[in-house]
């Protein structure tokens, strides 16, 4: 879980994604987000939820709402966008990691694939 941590579960998610080329750390709708060349992929939904909204392709999501219903939810606003929100205090990390990855692979362009991939290559 991530709360084996000192961090807040939201600050692990910035830890985690702004490995990736591109992320900062921003606002959207008057919470904390992490935007990939001004696209969001992840935001917190409120302080006092303690869930993080963030993009995944509707398949995904399916197979997450299904294999983990404790951590993965779906609001009524969201069925038609390709979100799930996650429960933050419940995901371990390496999950979190693995899902914020592809949120970025979501949105990041072309071009940021390329340079992050060009990384581990050299």
């Amino acid at each position: 879980m991530l709360a084996s941590t000192d961090k807040t579960p939201f600050l692990v998610a910035v830890e985690l994604a702004t490995r990736y080329p591109g992320v900062e750390l921003s606002t959207s709708y008057g919470t904390p987000a992490l935007k990939v060349d001004g696209k969001v992929l992840a935001r917190l939904r409120s302080e006092a939820e303690g869930w993080l909204v963030t993009r995944c392709d509707l398949l995904e999501r399916e197979m997450l709402l299904s294999a983990a219903p404790h951590v993965f939810h779906l609001t009524e606003h969201y069925v038609n966008y390709p979100m799930v929100l996650i429960d933050l205090a419940q995901i371990h990390r390496e999950a979190l990691a693995d899902i914020l990855e592809k949120a970025w692979r979501h949105s990041a362009s072309a071009a940021r694939i390329r340079e992050h991939e060009t990384r581990f290559t050299q």
